[in-house]
């Protein structure tokens, strides 16, 4: 499976801390193993995708869309406060 990523999902990921990374990376392999395990949006956000995860004791979601049968495009992380909003910014 290949997973690409965003620029904003990148510069997220550079500030993080190395649990919170850790983190990260077992929701990254879960939705690479059931991409269909996530809430598909709709509306606005038709076809993107949001797992909900733990992050170092905080609620975090995690964007993403499904590409092909063979590839994932990592939207954006973060925790619920304003992260639809901030969502919908980023794909217009």
């Amino acid at each position: 499976m290949r997973v690409l990523f965003t620029p904003t999902f990148d510069r997220t990921v550079k500030k993080l801390h190395r649990q919170q990374k850790q983190d990260l990376d077992k929701a990254v392999k879960t939705i690479v193993i059931q991409p269909e395990l996530a809430d598909t949006k709709v509306g606005d956000l038709a076809g993107v995708k949001v797992y909900k995860f733990r992050m170092a004791n905080m609620n975090c979601l995690l964007a993403y869309r499904v590409l092909d049968a063979q590839t994932i495009k990592l939207l954006m992380v973060g925790p619920h406060e304003n992260f639809y909003r901030d969502l919908k910014k980023g794909e217009k």
